[in-house]
């Protein structure tokens, strides 16, 4: 049988436009994950909390707040879609400045308004701003790297991101409780002042480097040589991974719109549900750093599949199993699950083709896929089955079930490579 093995660009990088310039210095290659950190800290602070605030400000209940959650889905998936060009054809940080100015001044209008559409309409904008953020940071990372960097950059700018997500998790709602409710706007938009002056910044530095093709060493992000090889072409790795991704935030997205109905059943404040609820992210974060150091899951579909099982399975027992070591034990299965399935949709992104910015858009908008299937469904479920609690992660389970089947079915019908 023929190997297929993933087409590599391993000569000599072609010369990028400035505005995609690769960033060859440590310390400004540093700055771009502390810039990372920023926007990770900033967006959890404020998107995964906002279901607590329309809770206490306008009476939502889970429909409702899994309603307002298909939204910004759809609306992320949309955005990223058409930012991930706009980054392409406009340069990398004018897209990141453009994202993080709108999101700040959206976040500080939504603190002063009391109108419900209004308030929509605010945190669907800073949704566009956001969408403007993530396809251009993961090609700033990426551009001009070489495929024996890429996995340990992409490795620890999961990392990044995941960690302070957990960190945001953990800490918004002991800062809710002990600072006011305010305080999920007023903190995300004074981190993001300090993110739009230090993108400002960065771009101009990065702009002043000449052009090189040599690639400095950052601290754990040593060159890893890879010894795979599969029966598969790397393209259908990625279209397995752009499946397989959304399938997973659709998971996630339920979760979190859904976390204030669960404090409300085990009786939690905002405080103790962002303690106990941010296991997964933690859990997602340590199987970042894991992947990162060891890439023999790499084109391995065995990984991709039984990541996706476990995340099923998982999802269905945190909701469904009405006991608080039920929602940690599953909470620590299915970081995991989750790590891996990212990963593969974020490392086939940036390693298959030469578009990073055009690829990233595509990747984050096929979460922003997921992000509007699986709390549409929960919904509809709890509208047409409202007297059975369990009837909306049952029709989220029953949704990622097709899901496994497709991608067994897109892995096996392609071709065998000639002998």
């Amino acid at each position: 049988m023929g190997i297929f093995q993933p087409e590599r660009m391993d000569k000599e990088p072609s010369p990028l436009p400035p505005i995609h310039r690769g960033v060859t210095s440590r310390n400004l290659k540093s700055a771009c994950f502390l810039l990372e950190a920023l926007n990770g800290l900033a967006t959890t602070y404020f998107f995964y909390y906002i279901y607590f605030y329309t809770e206490e400000v306008f009476k939502f209940r889970e429909m409702q707040n899994l309603l307002l959650a298909a939204l910004l889905g759809a609306v992320y998936a949309f955005g990223c879609f058409f930012s991930g060009r706009f980054a392409q054809n406009f340069g990398y940080f004018t897209s990141i400045r453009c994202g993080v100015a709108l999101m700040a001044i959206s976040i500080l209008a939504c603190s002063q308004v009391q109108s419900l559409w209004l308030t929509i309409v605010l945190v669907m904008a800073a949704c566009v701003g956001m969408c403007l953020t993530w396809p251009a940071m993961e090609a700033v990372v990426s551009e001009g790297e070489p495929p024996a960097r890429l996995q340990g950059l992409v490795g620890f700018y999961n990392t990044v991101w995941a960690a302070v997500a957990g960190f945001a998790y953990f800490t918004g709602g002991a800062m809710i409780q002990k600072w006011g409710l305010h305080s999920m706007f007023y903190v995300p938009a004074a981190i993001f002042i300090i993110e739009l002056i230090l993108a400002t910044w960065l771009e101009k530095e990065v702009l002043r480097q000449p052009p090189s093709t040599e690639h400095v060493a950052l601290p754990l992000l040593h060159p890893i040589k890879e010894s795979y090889k599969s029966p598969v072409a790397p393209a259908t790795f990625l279209k397995l991974a752009w499946l397989a991704n959304p399938m997973a935030y659709l998971a996630i997205n339920t979760i979190i719109s859904s976390v204030p109905a669960l404090a409300r059943r085990f009786n939690y404040s905002p405080m103790v549900a962002g303690f106990v609820c941010s296991i997964w992210l933690f859990t997602r974060a340590g199987a970042f750093i894991a992947l990162w150091l060891w890439p023999g899951w790499h084109y391995r579909f065995r990984f991709l599949a039984a990541s996706y099982i476990v995340m099923t399975v998982s999802f269905g027992a945190m909701f469904l199993v009405p006991h608080p070591w039920a929602l940690v034990l599953f909470q620590i299965l299915l970081g995991p699950a989750l790590g891996l399935i990212y990963f593969s949709s974020l490392f086939y992104s940036m390693d298959v083709g030469q578009t990073k910015g055009e690829h990233g858009g595509i990747h984050e908008a096929a979460i922003g896929i997921g992000n509007t299937l699986g709390p549409g469904v929960a919904a509809a479920a709890l509208e047409f089955f409202p007297g059975r609690p369990g009837s909306g992660p049952w029709a989220v389970c029953l949704l990622l079930t097709p899901g496994l089947i497709a991608l067994y079915w897109m892995r096996y019908k392609e071709p065998k490579p000639p002998a």
